[in-house]
């Protein structure tokens, strides 16, 4: 039944499959990291777990009925001559979801509304944070898990994948949001990656697909730069406070 694990094949396409599931994971790293921000640090760490863990699960899930999943790939409505399918309904909620959210994030940043909060709304807070955190999951794993069918030919191969990935994605997503919490204008490079990202799954929704490396390389370039200039601020700040 394990004869595959000798198989070098598959042990590729594990590989391949792992990378491609962490690079997709880009988008909810970015995602969640912003949205826990506003949270206190214990509360947030709680929050950030929360959210990888119903990530995990979501896409496991997924794999268990794929059968239903590729089901998501059938044209469902036909509007001026243009198929839709139930994922790219998902898709474009999804897109219009972040498109609001990042919007919405980046006028509260502007206007600097900024609001002591009691113990009650920590806590509606916290469940805000955890109901938007699952919307977007559900988006990222369909998304995630439809683009990895195919790519395997076991679901053991896809599972582990899945698993690693999200490994990768938990231990990398701390220092990420604490780099985004510690360096305010960083949250407002990350808030225009969501308008970016939202977009992009709009587009996919239509049926326009936009190569997730030009996006991906368009955020390395701006987090580089904005690496640069955090350590420039760093460094000018360091011979005034001798």
């Amino acid at each position: 039944m394990l004869a595959w694990v000798t198989d070098p094949q598959i042990w590729a396409s594990l590989v391949t499959l792992t990378v491609m599931e962490i690079v997709l994971g880009i988008d909810n790293i970015v995602f969640i990291s912003v949205i826990v921000a506003r949270l206190p640090a214990a509360t947030a760490h709680r929050a950030r777990q929360i959210g990888l863990a119903l990530a995990l699960l979501f896409r496991i899930a997924l794999l268990a009925v794929l059968s239903w999943l590729v089901g998501l790939t059938a044209p469902i409505l036909t509007v001026a001559g243009q198929d839709f399918s139930w994922r790219d309904a998902i898709l474009i909620a999804g897109g219009l979801f972040l498109l609001f959210k990042a919007t919405h994030e980046i006028h509260k940043g502007i206007e600097g509304d900024e609001e002591d909060q009691s113990e009650g709304d920590l806590k509606k807070g916290f469940a805000s944070v955890i109901a938007q955190i699952l919307v977007i999951d559900l988006v990222f794993s369909v998304d995630s898990i439809i683009t990895a069918i195919g790519m395997a030919e076991h679901i053991e191969v896809m599972v582990a994948a899945v698993v690693i990935a999200m490994i990768v994605m938990y231990v990398a997503s701390g220092p990420v949001a604490a780099f985004i919490k510690s360096h305010p204008t960083t949250k407002m490079l990350a808030l225009s990656f969501l308008l970016l990202i939202g977009v992009a799954l709009i587009a996919d929704g239509l049926g326009f697909h936009i190569p997730r490396g030009y996006i991906y390389f368009a955020m390395a370039f701006s987090a580089g730069v904005e690496i640069i200039n955090v350590l420039a601020k760093r460094n000018r700040r360091s011979p005034a406070e001798e």
